[in-house]
């Protein structure tokens, strides 16, 4: 009987769900799972998961905390919530985010990323388990960079330029997660062409961070994120993650087609790629220079934000209610 392509998929790259809905986990089984502020909002609005906004309220009101910093601890306490239900069901890490509108506060995101650990803690939970999901800005790489020195590892997202790549790899964060689908958006909305395959540029993009890191040793990981259609999960096989959405893996699932690696550190080794170093100036300058990763992680971080400001209104709903 041959595997399906999730199985083959699964022999050369670690799968991560890319969801806040554990039914989905417990099915596809995936090593790691991510989650971002989008995502829980929908989780946190499903009748299923009620409960865990509810236990989050009623604990920490109980601590006697009023206005916006009762909103704000009851809203870590439900990203924690969710995370330890997860990790009860995949074998590796989850990743946490930090809330977006601290992406240009170094000092502020250093902190939050240290309180949620401590959380974790509080519950048992090894930091090793966990990964801080920080938006790839200058000062969000900058949070990252000390924090892996004090053995806090991080994801760093809202990834669209190759600078942003080679400033995490030098800041020594555990991983990074270009997003591939939200590039593919942008060129398709500014070309009006399609793109399939290895001529995605999404799939470009990931292939020549890839490259780049095995190259020169860096040991970040590179975790593939934000798919439009399984094409561009196959061009990526060999990547060292993938995470990836219930829907997209139900394709996968459903698929016997041969599944080929396409990436792999051998390749990558001999190719004729230079090695390149950015200081701040000439980070911001060649990362405003790209039009695309200019714009889209402005509007990840706008969308991210607005979807804080709406978990917030729910909580509030509830600790007032």
């Amino acid at each position: 009987m041959s595997l399906n392509q999730l199985e083959q998929l699964k022999q050369v790259t670690t799968v991560v769900a890319d969801t806040g809905d554990f039914e989905s986990m417990k099915e596809y089984k995936p090593q790691d799972a991510t989650t971002n502020p989008s995502l829980i909002l929908q989780a946190a609005a499903k009748a299923e998961y009620r409960h865990l906004v509810e236990k989050a309220v009623s604990e920490i009101k109980a601590k006697g905390l009023t206005g916006a910093a009762l909103t704000e601890a009851i809203m870590d306490r439900i990203l924690i919530l969710f995370g330890l239900e997860i990790l009860k069901i995949v074998p590796g890490r989850v990743s946490t985010e930090v809330d977006a509108r601290l992406s240009f506060d170094t000092e502020g995101t250093i902190a939050k990323a240290k309180e949620l650990i401590a959380a974790y803690a509080a519950e048992g939970i090894a930091k090793e388990r966990i990964l801080i999901k920080i938006a790839s800005t200058w000062e969000g790489i900058k949070a990252a960079e000390a924090l892996e020195k004090e053995g806090i590892r991080c994801n760093l997202t809202l990834l669209f330029s190759f600078a942003q790549a080679v400033a995490c790899a030098e800041a020594g964060v555990q991983l990074i997660s270009p997003f591939v689908g939200r590039i593919l958006d942008w060129h398709k909305a500014s070309t009006g062409k399609d793109y399939q395959g290895d001529e995605d540029p999404g799939v470009i993009s990931v292939k020549a961070i890839y490259n780049y890191y095995k190259k020169f040793g860096y040991k970040t990981e590179v975790m593939g994120a934000s798919f439009r259609n399984t094409g561009e999960i196959v061009a990526l096989a060999g990547c060292d993650l993938l995470t990836i959405s219930p829907g997209l893996l139900a394709q996968l699932q459903a698929s016997t087609e041969p599944l080929t690696v396409r990436l792999t550190a051998e390749e990558a080794a001999a190719s004729d790629l230079e090695k390149v170093s950015y200081d701040e100036k000439t980070f911001r300058f060649l990362f405003n220079e790209d039009a695309m990763a200019t714009e889209k992680t402005a509007q990840g971080i706008r969308g991210f934000a607005a979807d804080i400001v709406k978990l917030e209104k729910l909580i509030e709903e509830i600790a007032t209610a």
